[in-house]
């Protein structure tokens, strides 16, 4: 890898996890850090002190020298073994405590922006490159931040560890010749510069051999999550496709996605296979490396069995602390491929802050009484203007209508009027101190109690059972009193018109200044329909309301008329209407 690619991706890294570190938990982070790292120090320590003993044990043995070697054995080997345990089951312990809780903390932070001012629904809008965000949140962070510990930790162990061996090693080659092939050369620390040689050849050989793995492993990630997502789609939407006898058509759906899951599995392991090939190899040579390097001179002069067992193991740990990369390509490309989906994410949450301007807004204007707009235009995603609203202002407590034909703009100015449309300019002003509730077509239903679900968007707890029961049997949902308190996934156990029905009982609790309902009433029978107005006219007489719809029963419901028409450039403009006749969906 090139030393741009290297400081690039050490940028992205430390951008994506210095915030923790300087978060509201920094003295927490740091300091569990702090202790990580002492005992990763500690274990480089110990190491050093089993290196020496390496030297004492395999000498006790070649002189056959009893107490030496039950002194080494039960007294020295014990308490570095009994140390050894001890540290490395507490850091283990420790780095899954700071684990848990920088995920906890990341997690928090990418739902607070991505949930924020709608960004969710506009990085959906804008086409932006950061699919599958709820892969990136739930899986993503956990794998970024159990890499990043786990290798960054054993990087700067393998560094000091490096530091102190090459210092053992390089002693241990004090003033021996290096013989080959018959041949005497004094070459200083001759040692050290083996396990050099060694390890870096291995390490370019590795990154030939591994370097695709890095883009393998992000599209299976990615293939993954499209596939689980697919797969949730089908679940969320079981009866539509029932009904449709549309069970082939997913099953060939999903095999196409679920092939893209083989065939790039299939080159994963080919890769694998290669790469596996060649650690395994580099690692077995690896074992009996030192001992070709100094076994001449262990059968040609008077070196002890100890010294040579100590250079062979301070050459191992030298020669694989040189050998990180190559040794871990596989991990390593698993990270990169984590890291670069986390920067995708991160950076499309960016760009989306950063284009919160844009679009038409929603102002809360103390000096205006009413709704007002004035040059709204609305934009479609690929930038073609398709409503225009010159000037328009809807009283307090008017009941407005607002046609047009299928295609005509009517769900995207409501979008706009809500402020979360970022297609456009202009926008509209409503009282400082209004409440605005938009109800769509598509009543949402959250996960949870059904008391969760009239309470949506507030807590549960902001109302009370009597407060919910009564808003049921408002809207005719007597017999859902008895299950207030039952989680269920209320989207799939009630029918499109009961939904509709659960969300105008939440419009009647919230009671809100101005509502604006998006044909929210059309799975509702027309006598349904009218009965659904009556209430909100009886239950809710100082609200603005604002309805979408297209049958020709909403007209006696409502007292003004408004209607898209479509103009000479294509764009269609809110026009007033005396008693329209129903416009054909």
């Amino acid at each position: 890898m090139r030393f741009a690619a290297i400081r690039d991706v050490t940028r992205t890294i430390l951008r994506l996890a210095t915030p923790y570190f300087r978060s509201e938990e920094r003295v927490f982070a740091i300091g569990m850090l702090a202790v990580v790292i002492g005992l990763q120090l500690f274990g480089v320590w110990l190491n050093v002190q089993y290196n020496s003993w390496n030297n004492d044990f395999y000498n006790a043995l070649q002189k056959k020298d009893w107490a030496e070697f039950v002194h080494q054995m039960f007294f020295v080997f014990s308490w570095i073994a009994a140390l050894s345990i001890l540290s490395g089951t507490y850091q283990t312990y420790l780095r899954q405590w700071l684990q848990i809780r920088w995920r906890r903390w990341m997690v928090a932070q990418y739902i607070g922006r991505w949930m924020a001012e709608a960004r969710h629904y506009r990085l959906r809008l804008s086409g932006n490159p950061a699919d599958n965000p709820d892969q990136r949140i739930a899986e993503d962070t956990d794998q970024f931040v159990n890499l990043t510990l786990q290798i960054g930790i054993a990087i700067l162990g393998q560094i000091v560890q490096l530091v102190s061996f090459i210092v053992i090693l390089w002693n241990l080659s004090g003033d021996q010749p290096l013989l080959l092939f018959g041949q005497s050369y004094h070459i200083p620390g001759y040692l050290v510069w083996a396990a050099l040689i060694y390890s870096v050849i291995g390490t370019v050989l590795a990154h030939y051999i591994g370097r695709a793995l890095v883009n393998i492993n992000f599209l299976q990630q990615r293939f993954e999550a499209d596939f689980r997502f697919a797969l949730v789609r089908n679940r969320e939407n079981g009866e539509e496709i029932a009904l449709l006898g549309g069970e082939p058509a997913e099953r060939r759906a999903l095999g196409v996605r679920f092939a893209h899951v083989v065939a790039n599995y299939f080159r994963l392991m080919l890769r694998q296979k290669w790469l596996n090939f060649y650690q395994s190899g580099f690692g077995q040579i690896a074992i009996i490396f030192p001992f070709v390097v100094v076994a001449p001179l262990y059968f040609t002069t008077d070196m002890e069995l100890g010294r040579l067992m100590q250079i062979a193991q301070a050459f191992g740990i030298v020669q694989a602390a040189l050998s990180f990369f190559a040794n871990n390509y596989d991990t390593l490309a698993v990270w990169k491929a984590v890291v670069n989906r986390l920067d995708g994410f991160d950076t499309s949450l960016r760009t989306t802050e950063s284009e919160a301007a844009a679009g038409p807004k929603l102002v809360k204007d103390e000096a205006k009484p009413a709704l007002a707009i004035d040059n709204l235009l609305v934009r479609l995603p690929d930038g073609r203007a398709i409503v225009e609203v010159p000037s328009l202002t809807i009283a307090p407590r008017e009941r407005v209508l607002v046609t047009g034909p299928s295609g005509s703009g009517k769900t995207s100015l409501f979008r706009a009027l809500a402020g979360i449309w970022p297609f456009g300019e202009g926008a509209a002003h409503i009282p400082s101190k209004a409440d605005l509730l938009i109800l769509p077509q598509n009543a949402y239903m959250p996960l949870g109690t059904l008391r969760a679900a009239l309470a949506y968007p507030d807590d549960p707890d902001s109302i009370s059972p009597e407060a919910a029961r009564e808003a049921l049997e408002t809207v005719n949902l007597g017999w859902l009193s008895e299950h207030l308190e039952d989680e269920a996934n209320w989207g799939n156990r009630l029918s499109g018109g009961e939904q509709q029905r659960v969300a105008v009982a939440r419009a009647l609790i919230h009671k809100p200044d101005w509502l604006l309902l998006d044909e929210a009433t059309s799975a509702l029978d027309e006598a349904g329909q009218a009965e659904i107005y009556r209430l909100l006219d009886e239950k809710l007489p100082e609200a603005t309301i604002v309805s979408i719809g297209h049958r020709a029963s909403l007209v006696p419901l409502h007292q003004r008329f408004l209607r898209l028409a479509k103009g000479e450039n294509g764009i269609h403009r809110v026009v007033e209407d005396a008693e329209p006749e129903p416009v054909p969906a």
